[in-house]
């Protein structure tokens, strides 16, 4: 990973972390997990969320547990970029609805030095790569694949299962 030198702090390295798996696999409850356990070290954290998720709370990230964070809603990677700021770790929750360009955005902010930790679906429910987080799994320096529990056999379920017709 390229070290870069900055006023702020000397040397610092960043890096891209990757939560992927199927949906009620527990994505989101790490990713904040994670995120907690770095303000607590005292690190100055950042969420992000696609402005289209509003299924929970239009603001909040929320696991199915009920835990949740508050975040910064945005409608692609542009404007996440635009409202960083200074900080040491930006997380991003539901990343599979941003815009292809999230893979050369989260290398940019790593680049700076800050650790982006990234939480989305890599595959749809036909078990193909979905939106950027194959790109990201690629590029990212850690990955963790979780898996929910199929509610029919009670194996590990690695995509999601659609309930509806509708295949938009």
């Amino acid at each position: 990973m390229f070290i870069e030198h900055t006023t702020s702090s000397l040397f610092r390295k960043g890096c891209i972390e990757v939560i992927c798996g199927s949906m009620f696999s527990g994505k989101t409850e790490e990713l904040i997990r994670r995120l907690k356990r770095a303000q607590i070290a005292g690190l100055q954290v950042v969420i992000f969320k696609p402005a289209i998720d509003n299924r929970y709370h239009k603001e909040n990230v929320t696991s199915h547990n009920a835990n949740q964070v508050v975040a910064i809603p945005v409608k692609d990677s542009q404007e996440l970029l635009q409202k960083v700021g200074k900080v040491d770790v930006i997380g991003i929750d539901e990343a599979q609805f941003f815009d292809k360009q999230l893979t050369k955005a989260c290398l940019k902010l790593a680049r700076k030095g800050i650790r982006v930790v990234v939480a989305g679906l890599d595959m749809d429910y036909m078990g193909k790569p979905f939106g950027p987080i194959p790109s990201l799994m690629a590029r990212a320096e850690y990955v963790s694949k979780l898996h929910a529990i199929c509610m029919r056999c009670g194996d590990l379920a690695l995509y999601s299962h659609r309930k509806t017709s509708n295949k938009d």
